[in-house]
């Protein structure tokens, strides 16, 4: 199965400024584990659950620290033509559970480990 049959189309993304209480609340309102960290329109990151879990734990200041602060800048991606088995082997090696979707040079959308799992379970 390809990933353009099982991503998410559509980057729900934050601003690479945005402090990270409106990182957490945008998450939460969108019900998403993962926002991509926008500088001028262009993906500079990823920021996910983990990465609030991480800044909580170093007791940053919420109001004060950013989205960049936190966000993993070693960005994965996948394309709509990958395998889904290649694109969670991929996730499975980086240690990730989310990875932006490219078409050409356009993020598209996202693919999480839970979309794979589905995939897995429901064929």
């Amino acid at each position: 199965m390809r990933v353009e049959e099982v991503f998410h189309p559509g980057t729900l993304t934050c601003e690479a400024s945005d402090p990270l209480a409106e990182v957490a609340r945008k998450m939460a309102a969108e019900h998403v584990g993962a926002l991509a960290v926008l500088d001028n329109d262009r993906i500079i990151g990823i920021i996910s659950e983990r990465d609030l879990v991480r800044a909580i734990a170093e007791r940053a200041d919420p109001q004060e620290q950013t989205a960049l602060s936190f966000a993993s800048r070693q960005l994965e991606t996948a394309t709509v033509s990958d395998d889904t088995k290649d694109a969670a082997r991929r996730m499975l090696d980086a240690g990730i559970r989310h990875l932006p979707v490219k078409q050409g040079h356009m993020v598209i959308g996202v693919i999480s480990m839970r979309d794979l799992l589905a995939v897995e379970t429901w064929l």
